[in-house]
C-alpha cells in the first residue's frame, strides 16, 4: 500500500477528515501514442487487479507512518480499515487501443480510488510499453521464433519479469528469464555465453562439454571467434555427437553481419548433412532490424531480442493518466492547457470494415447507444473479481487475434514516423456533455 507517491496519502488525510465518501469515477488513458508506435496493446490488467484485491496496510507501516509525524492518529485508524471495495471496468488484455481511449476505469469511494492511483499506473504503464513494443517484433517476423533476452537491461526485478510476461502476452514464443517462466509458466530458452567458450583452450572442446552436459537438443554460439569456421567446427563434431546421444537443434549468431553470416552458415550447415539445424540470432536487435533482415532474405529461424526490447528503448514511456471524470453522480473535468480530458464515465466501440480489419472507434458515454463491439467490460465487482480471470495463453490469443484485425498501414513498419492516425471519433452525447460542462 505504501508503493505510491506521497500526494495521495496527504489528499486521503484531508477526503477522510472532510468524510469525502461518494463515488467517483477514474479512468486510465493515453493521451497520445509517441511517434514511433501507430497503436498500443493493453497489458498488466491481471497485475492491476490482483494489486486491488489484496490493497492492506499493514501494521508495521502503520507504525512507520506514524512515525513520520504528518498524519494524524484518526486517519492512521482509517488507514487501518481501509480496503479496496470498488468496481473496475477494462479493456481485457491484449486488446488494441488508441489515444484518449480509457482501458482501465475505477469506480469507488473517492479515497479509494484516488489512493490506487500511482500504483495502476505504475503497472499498466509498464506493461502496455513493453506489450507494445512486442507486438512490433512479432508483426515484423511472423511465424518466426522470438525469444524474451531483455532480463539484464530491464530497470529492476519486477520489470524484468513483467517484461517477460508483457512480450509473451504479445506473442513472444519465450523467455530466458527463469524466474518468469516458473511464475506465468512462459517456455523458457537459452543458449551459452562467449564465456564458456573463452574458458577453453579449444572451441570444438568447449561445444563436445557443453553438449554432453545438456538434456535435450543443444544450441551452439558461433561468434566468439571465427563465425563460418565454427559452423564447419560444428558439422565435423555432429556425427560424433549423434553416436553419443546429443541432437544439435539450433546454431547462434550475436554479431557481425547477421544476414551475411547467416546466409553462409545456412551453406556451411546444408552442405554438411545438417540441413535441419535452425539458425537463431540475437545482438541489440529491434523489430525494424528484424523485418530488414528477413526482407533480405537472411534464412534465420529464430530472434532472440533484448535491450530494445526489455525498457522498450524507442518509446520507454507513455504520456499517460488517470483522471478524475465523475464524482457524486456529477460529470468532472479538468481543463488545463494541453492536458484537458473529457467528463463523464466513458465506453470504447469498435467498428470494423468489410475485410474484417478495425475502420474506427468510438468514444463516447456509457450509457449511450452507440454501434460497434463495446471494449470495456465489467472485470470487478465490490473489491473482488468478476467471474474468472482469462489464462495468459487466453490473452495472448487475443493479442494475436487483434494484432491480426489492425489496418494494413499500422501493421507495417515504419523507418520513420509517425505513423498514419487511426480514426477515434467523440459521440455526440460526450461532445454535448463536455460543452455544457465547460459553458458551466
Amino acid at each position: 500500500a505504501l508503493l505510491t507517491d506521497l500526494y495521495q496519502l496527504t489528499m486521503l488525510q484531508a477526503y477522510a477528515a472532510h468524510r469525502m465518501e461518494e463515488p467517483a469515477v477514474f479512468e486510465f488513458f493515453v493521451r497520445r501514442l509517441p511517434p514511433q508506435r501507430g497503436f498500443l496493446l493493453a497489458a498488466g490488467l491481471e497485475q492491476a487487479l490482483a494489486y486491488l484485491e489484496t490493497l492492506r496496510v499493514q501494521p508495521d507501516e502503520l507504525g512507520w507512518l506514524a512515525k513520520d509525524g504528518r498524519f494524524t492518529k484518526e486517519f492512521l485508524q482509517y488507514l487501518e480499515r481501509l480496503r479496496f471495495t470498488g468496481d473496475v471496468h477494462a479493456m481485457p488484455e491484449g486488446t488494441v487501443f488508441f489515444p484518449n481511449e480509457p482501458i482501465l476505469r475505477v469506480t469507488a469511494p473517492i479515497p479509494q480510488a484516488q489512493l490506487v492511483e500511482s500504483r495502476l499506473i505504475n503497472l499498466l504503464q509498464l506493461e502496455t510499453v513493453i506489450a507494445s513494443k512486442a507486438a512490433r517484433s512479432v508483426l515484423a517476423a511472423p511465424g518466426k521464433l522470438l525469444v524474451d533476452f531483455g532480463m539484464r537491461r530491464a530497470h529492476g526485478a519486477e520489470a524484468a519479469l513483467l517484461a517477460a510476461r508483457a512480450s509473451y502476452l504479445a506473442g513472444f514464443s519465450g523467455t530466458s528469464n527463469v524466474l518468469a517462466g516458473r511464475a506465468f509458466g512462459i517456455p523458457l530458452y537459452g543458449t551459452v555465453a562467449h564465456a564458456f567458450i573463452e574458458a577453453h583452450d579449444d572451441e570444438a572442446e568447449a561445444f563436445v562439454r557443453f553438449a554432453k552436459a545438456q538434456q535435450g537438443p543443444v544450441t551452439f554460439l558461433l561468434d566468439t571467434y571465427d563465425t563460418e569456421a565454427a559452423a564447419r567446427t560444428v558439422v565435423s563434431l555432429a556425427p560424433r555427437l549423434k553416436r553419443d546421444g546429443v541432437r544439435i537443434g539450433a546454431i547462434r549468431l550475436d554479431s557481425g553481419d547477421l544476414a551475411a553470416h547467416a546466409k553462409q552458415v545456412r551453406h556451411i550447415l546444408d552442405a554438411g548433412g545438417l540441413g535441419e539445424v535452425k539458425i537463431f540470432s540475437s545482438g541489440g536487435l529491434d523489430e525494424l532490424e528484424l523485418f530488414s533482415l528477413l526482407k533480405a532474405g537472411a534464412p534465420i529461424d529464430g530472434f532472440g531480442v533484448g535491450t530494445q526490447l526489455g525498457a522498450s528503448a524507442d518509446a520507454p514511456v507513455l504520456d499517460c493518466a488517470y483522471k478524475l471524470e465523475e464524482y457524486a453522480g456529477r460529470p468532472r473535468a479538468k481543463r488545463s492547457e494541453g492536458k484537458a480530458t473529457l467528463p463523464g464515465r466513458k465506453q470504447v466501440h469498435r467498428t470494423y470494415g468489410p475485410d474484417g480489419r478495425m475502420a474506427f472507434d468510438t468514444l463516447s458515454l456509457e450509457a449511450e447507444r452507440v454501434e460497434g463491439e463495446a471494449l470495456l467490460v465489467p472485470v470487478m465487482r465490490g473489491g473482488r473479481r468478476f467471474g474468472e480471470a482469462p489464462s495468459l495463453a487466453e490473452t495472448r490469443a487475443r493479442a494475436a487475434q487483434e494484432l491480426a484485425r489492425l489496418p494494413e498501414d499500422l501493421r507495417r513498419m515504419i523507418p520513420e514516423p509517425p505513423y498514419p492516425p487511426y480514426p477515434v471519433k467523440v459521440s455526440r452525447g460526450l461532445e454535448e456533455l463536455a460543452g455544457r460542462l465547460a459553458a458551466s
